[in-house]
């Protein structure tokens, strides 16, 4: 599991940015959708270029339309795109061809998934309640692993995410809630420990 994908997501500080990436984030996220994580163009890009070329910037959208997702992507220099509502396959038809990766996050419990059945590079797989901080049941034998490259996310802590990544066989792991000492304010011990835990 060494070679585990981790993103952290939700960072709003240098010191969020430069302690993810000194511990080994492979992506770090900024959320520009309705939440107290939030950050605007400006304070993304000011955030985006302390990361080095190898660790993917995301940028996290909810139910936000086309062109004001391609504006804030162009503004903030973010190298790849979350789309975390019921956007459709004509969202992400449009996002394609500007260099960037798209990531479709979607609820666990829907019909069997697969990795670009809407033209997404990756998929993430979260908790019924995105955000929450709930973990959800990924360790049911009624669940079913998407086929493709899949991140999990949803409830994962430095605590659980080594059981959670062995127990689903997941490509990725995404975390944002779960290395927070106050709800929207990151903690670096957890961040580490996080990124240790992941690759044990």
């Amino acid at each position: 599991m060494s070679d585990l994908f981790v993103k952290i997501c939700g960072l709003r500080t240098p010191e969020d940015v430069d302690t993810a990436v000194r511990a080994g984030a492979d992506a770090v996220g900024f959320v520009f959708a309705e939440s107290p994580r939030r950050v605007d163009a400006a304070a993304a890009r000011a955030l985006a270029a302390r990361v080095p070329e190898h660790v993917l910037t995301v940028g996290v959208f909810r139910g936000q339309p086309v062109e004001e997702v391609r504006r804030l992507a162009e503004e903030s220099g973010i190298r790849a795109v979350q789309l975390h509502g019921d956007e459709g396959r004509p969202h992400y038809e449009a996002l394609a061809g500007h260099g960037r990766l798209l990531l479709r996050a979607t609820a666990a419990g829907s019909a069997p998934l697969r990795c670009g059945d809407l033209g997404e590079d990756l998929l993430l797989l979260d908790a019924p309640e995105p955000g929450s901080g709930a973990p959800w049941n990924w360790g049911s034998p009624d669940f079913t692993a998407p086929e493709g490259r899949w991140l999990l996310a949803g409830g994962l802590t430095p605590a659980n995410v080594r059981e959670a990544a062995e127990t689903t066989g997941a490509w990725g792991v995404d975390v944002s809630s779960g290395v927070e000492s106050s709800r929207g304010v990151k903690s670096p011990r957890l961040i580490e420990e996080f990124l240790a835990a992941a690759r044990g």
